[in-house]
């Protein structure tokens, strides 16, 4: 075993979400609720997963926090922003996704969770309709006025660490340009310009959590820390980023199943993938420009599992096609339809439907308590820039696209990922190779 060296989870830790609707309250009402011995945090890998570490007479399976130092849920304290100025009760009630019975247990914790102003510009979420936002001049305002909401946050709360954490709704589709994206030089000097068309509010909310020392998570296909710049202010600051899109439903089966189509050596001729679900997110995700976004996500999955460049004859055209519908009686119960076409011997037919009826928040809540917790471990061990081995988490992983690097998508890939990193950072040897 090598020495370990990541910091002791001492003291109280801060959680800033962006976003205060469905995702983030079922996230914290979870947790205020597993707290009190009144829920269990399912779902979580953070709480139930056990990794191997050693071998032979020295083999054990250790829970993660067995492994390395991990904070409490006892510890962690949440704040929010939104464009909507209902507290994080009145909003949990509202996104329909607890019963009472889930939430009025913890009716005052959440009523305390009053979101803080927003930095939004409509333009890219025209869905939206929230008054609860900035007055700022320019995007550089926005920064100033998030990093000040991060200061008092944590000095109010008397937080440790802080955790920053994107639960908000899709922005539109934002293409990297390495006139703006390319050098943290440029990317100051676009937002001191008040450069909207190519400085989204996300990548504020990212550029200040890194300037005041917090990690940043996207949980959105947002272009914000996926570029350049930002991998320069996470190198500068010594901080951890992770991104992007929370992995829930369909891309979670998409991400699993795939493997087992190309470790068969079965040939796919397509995979269409549609969505029905009512809730905020589905709302924006309504309008076209916000949806591009979640298509260019969602269809990165599937090409860098089953490749065609490797496997011609199995993978060479492939017809792959996502759509996503919103339609407000299912609210948060998304419903995934899966038509896979594939092929076997001789090149002969043959059809995979899969059904999923989902629950979204459901799904995201665990994730987010997961990005949270491993994100700060991160920090404490010394580690900063892009957490690969966050990927088992995200639909569209970071990667050093400027050097052709490619994400894995593999789930099980993923998996063995996140588990060396912990053994690691435990100071185990890690032991499963990638290949």
């Amino acid at each position: 075993m090598k020495e370990i060296n990541v910091k002791p989870a001492e003291g109280r830790l801060g959680v800033l979400v962006v976003g205060c609707g469905a995702v983030a309250t079922t996230f914290i009402t979870g947790v205020l609720m597993a707290r009190k011995g009144l829920a269990k945090p399912i779902g979580a890998m953070t709480q139930y997963d056990k990794i191997r570490v050693g071998h032979g007479a020295d083999k054990q399976y250790l829970h993660y926090k067995d492994i390395v130092s991990m904070a409490d849920l006892r510890d962690l304290v949440f704040g929010t922003w939104d464009v909507y100025p209902q507290n994080a009760y009145q909003a949990a009630v509202y996104a329909e996704v607890l019963k009472a019975k889930d939430i009025e247990p913890v009716r005052d914790e959440l009523m305390a969770i009053k979101p803080m102003k927003a930095a939004f510009d409509k333009n890219y979420a025209k869905r939206l309709d929230g008054d609860n936002v900035k007055d700022c001049r320019t995007r550089w305002d926005m920064v100033e006025a998030l990093r000040a909401d991060i200061r008092d946050f944590k000095e109010r709360e008397q937080c440790d660490r802080v955790v920053v954490i994107w639960a908000a709704s899709t922005e539109i589709f934002v293409p990297y340009d390495a006139a703006y994206h390319k050098t943290l030089d440029q990317l100051q000097a676009a937002m001191k310009a008040d450069d909207r068309e190519h400085i989204a509010p996300s990548i504020c909310y990212a550029y200040a959590a890194l300037e005041e020392r917090c990690p940043f998570i996207m949980g959105a296909p947002n272009t914000t820390v996926d570029i350049p710049a930002m991998w320069e202010l996470a190198e500068k600051t010594h901080m951890p980023i992770a991104g992007k899109d929370f992995k829930t439903g369909q891309t979670l089966v998409k991400s699993g199943f795939a493997p087992i189509i190309k470790t068969r050596n079965l040939g796919l001729a397509g995979w269409f993938s549609t969505n029905i679900l009512g809730n905020r997110d589905g709302l924006v995700l309504d309008e076209p420009a916000n949806f591009h976004t979640k298509e260019v996500s969602k269809l990165s999955t599937l090409e860098t599992i089953c490749k065609p460049d490797e496997q011609p004859d199995l993978y060479g055209n492939i017809y792959h096609k996502v759509r996503i519908n919103y339609y407000p009686p299912r609210n948060d119960n998304k419903e995934g339809w899966d038509n896979i076409d594939i092929f076997g011997w001789m090149g002969y037919p043959m059809q995979i439907k899969i059904n999923f009826l989902c629950r979204d928040s459901i799904l995201a809540a665990p994730l987010l308590l997961d990005l949270v917790l491993l994100s700060d471990v991160a920090a404490r061990a010394g580690r900063y820039g892009i957490q690969r081995f966050l990927s088992f988490f995200l639909k569209s992983p970071m990667h050093d696209f400027t050097q052709g690097e490619e994400p894995v998508n593999n789930l099980f890939e993923q998996y063995t990922m996140l588990k060396n990193a912990i053994r690691e950072m435990g100071g185990y040897e890690p032991d499963e190779e990638i290949d």
